[in-house]
């Protein structure tokens, strides 16, 4: 029998009937996961977060895709939301592997058949959560059809930086530092430390006012900066990554013109030879597309469901 999680709904916005369980991974990690039924769904729509990100985020995301035809659920990764954090100090954001998300994934799926959540799933995967989704694509993850926001393929950074970053992340784990904060980055969570006219991560103020404010009524959903490990580990990954071939999953991807965390140079690869794919740049779209204006956001939703309802169709 599942144990019961807390899914704090009055920060969440979500659809009525949403329901949230603690799961064990198969290596021992206590993981969080929400789902969003509905009766007659199309099918359901695996969310991925991003880095910091939880389950309470993607309310309104649940709730937009509901209007739309489908059931949704969504995770907290290791490490993040009220997961089990990998670090004695829960403010910085680690991971032993950046594959090791892949035992959540799995445990993430069992869930969703042992709830009885609709098939065919659809992968929907933000930043992080993106590089996390490209990797199950690739190990055979069973969507029929997957969207991108601002996948993390890769990261900016200024080229100086990049081989110190690569560098002292690889000896941070034989010398024993490999849990200290990655240079440049804070613990206080970055809605709470930035302000609206310098985030990087949406354009409607409204959303920035309500990232804060589900911090500030759940501060133990907050994570700051990412570890020395984590940043090498995710660097390792990303790097693997561009090395493969695309996987033959019907694809469209989100990167807006004012994107300033990851790399856009490297969706554009990806996308450019990725069979079946559609690119979508957003003009003026910063990182959290899927959070901004009212106007972009249904657009977007409403672009992602006809992609889905085009695969069902073509499966059908």
């Amino acid at each position: 029998m599942m144990e019961t999680a807390p899914l704090f709904e009055e920060i969440a916005d979500g659809p009525a009937g949403g329901a949230a369980h603690w799961l064990t991974t198969s290596d021992g990690l206590r993981i969080r996961v929400a789902h969003w039924p509905m009766e007659n769904a199309k099918g359901t729509v695996l969310i991925f977060p991003g880095r910091t990100e939880f389950v309470e985020k993607y309310g309104m995301t649940a709730q937009a895709l509901q209007a739309r035809g489908f059931a949704s659920l969504a995770i907290d990764w290791r490490g993040q939301g009220i997961a089990q954090r990998m670090s004695p100090n829960r403010a910085i954001g680690h991971v032993g592997d950046f594959t090791d998300y892949q035992h959540d994934v799995a445990a993430t799926l069992a869930y969703a058949k042992q709830v009885g959540l609709p098939r065919p799933y659809f992968l929907l995967g933000h930043s992080m959560g993106g590089c996390i989704g490209l990797r199950s694509l690739i190990e055979g993850l069973d969507v029929q059809a997957a969207v991108f926001s601002a996948p993390m393929w890769g990261v900016q950074m200024a080229a100086a930086l990049r081989p110190v970053a690569w560098g002292l992340s690889a000896v941070s784990t034989p010398l024993g530092f490999d849990q200290a904060l990655a240079p440049g980055q804070f613990e206080e969570s970055y809605a709470l430390r930035a302000s609206f006219e310098e985030n990087t991560l949406t354009n409607d103020p409204d959303m920035w006012a309500m990232f804060g404010e589900q911090l500030r009524k759940h501060p133990d959903l907050g994570l700051g900066g990412p570890s020395l490990r984590w940043l090498n580990t995710s660097l390792r990954e990303m790097h693997r990554l561009s090395t493969l071939p695309s996987p033959r999953v019907p694809c469209m991807t989100y990167l807006g013109t004012e994107e300033a965390i990851v790399d856009p140079f490297r969706i554009r690869a990806r996308m450019k030879n990725w069979p079946d794919s559609v690119l979508r740049v957003i003009k003026g779209g910063k990182h959290e597309m899927l959070m901004d204006r009212p106007d972009l956001r249904t657009m977007i939703f409403d672009e992602t469901a006809s992609f889905f309802d085009a695969q069902l169709a073509q499966a059908a």
